[in-house]
């Protein structure tokens, strides 16, 4: 592979191939020192200042092709991505991602802007430079924070970090009085572009809250916060809080209606309960009605016989009363004799009976014979 330089008739200062040449057996036989990419998550991203390259082999320049390829196979390619990262989001996750991915072995290094060069060219900042190079350092893609990163790109800091490419959107990134503070990168073919993450930025999350200034507002000063730390004038501190409490009656009107709802739903439950009860004892009570008094019910029958066993008391059976004997005596002929008669002025007193008493008769009759 070639080797690294700085051509000295370049207007940027980009480090070119000097010439096709392979490198001496010197320079072949010093090893890369190069970190590798983080195996273990652990522990944060450490900064550049704390665990800088400090290889002496000489820092080949490759190209996206064989970079691709995952060459060279010694060292890891040095990837970088700059930003300045305030209300770290999904999108600069995604970002970092995908310059991450780029190539089989990459080391990704990440430049965060100070807060001076940001207010400078920018505008300011919801996070200080401390919370955002903590938030780079705790993303799992990073190898590597590099705090304090230039706004433009120089030929000393890419040498000093041994970047192979740079990992930026490609749309045009106009600042510092250039159309593209990216341009020269292109020119030297160290930028691959990743993608924008559509819906999310900075710029949207800021307009929300701008947007929702109020609700934001009546919220922190219900959570404790005073007026002064939220910078709100004396008026509108009462007119939130009359708000939040407007809100907080709202809030209780809406629960009792919640649970009146309730209470009536659980009394409907409880009316459609008794009345599927009251029809099911209704129809067992109905059931039981006509088993009892239906035309061939129990009550019938049981009437029946009582009836019977009524009748049989108020007109029994009358039995006939059998005449004594009489000893006949062997001179004598027997004569016919009748226990009773019946009474010719008195009528029997029931079918029954006179039945009874033509039956004795019979019975003395046959006697006779």
């Amino acid at each position: 592979m070639p080797v690294l330089t700085t051509d000295a008739e370049s207007g940027t200062g980009i480090p070119k191939s000097l010439s096709n040449e392979p490198p001496s057996e010197t320079m072949e036989e010093i090893e890369h020192t190069c970190p590798q990419p983080r195996l273990t998550l652990t522990a944060p991203a450490p900064f550049a200042d704390e665990t800088s390259c400090q290889c002496q082999a000489p820092h080949e320049k490759l190209t996206i092709a064989q970079a691709r390829l995952g060459t060279p196979v010694d060292r890891p390619v040095r990837v970088y991505a700059d930003g300045i990262f305030d209300l770290f989001h999904s999108g600069h996750a995604r970002a970092l991602m995908q310059a991450k991915t780029l190539f089989p072995n990459s080391y990704l290094l990440v430049g965060v802007c100070s807060d001076d060069l940001t207010h400078k060219f920018k505008g300011f900042t919801v996070m200080n430079e401390a919370e955002r190079y903590e938030a780079l350092r705790h993303c799992r893609y990073v190898d590597e924070v590099i705090r304090d990163a230039p706004w433009t790109l120089t030929p000393e800091f890419l040498e000093k970090h041994k970047i192979d490419f740079v990992a930026h959107d490609d749309i045009p990134y106009s600042s510092a009085g250039s159309d593209d503070v990216y341009k020269h990168i292109k020119e030297a073919g160290m930028f691959v572009p990743t993608q924008r993450t559509e819906g999310i930025s900075t710029s949207d999350i800021i307009t929300r809250i701008v947007r929702d200034y109020d609700v934001y507002a009546r919220r922190n000063l219900q959570r404790g916060y005073t007026a002064k730390e939220l910078n709100v004038s004396f008026i509108n501190e009462k007119k939130y809080r009359f708000q939040n409490q407007v809100d907080k009656m709202k809030e209780k009107v809406k629960n009792v209606e919640e649970k009146s709802k309730e209470f009536v739903n659980r009394v409907e439950e409880k009316s459609h309960d008794l009345i599927q009860k009251w029809e099911e004892k209704s129809r067992e009570f109905i059931g039981n009605f006509l088993e009892l008094f239906g035309p061939d019910g129990a009550w019938k029958q049981m009437f029946q016989e009582r009836s019977s066993r009524m009748l049989q008391a108020l007109s029994p059976k009358q039995s006939p009363v059998s005449s004594p004997t009489r000893s006949r005596s062997p001179s004598r002929s027997p004569s016919p004799t009748f226990s009773w008669l019946p009474n010719k002025t008195s009528p029997p007193s029931s079918p029954k009976a006179a039945s009874a008493s033509i039956s004795s008769m019979s019975e003395g009759d046959e006697d006779e014979k």
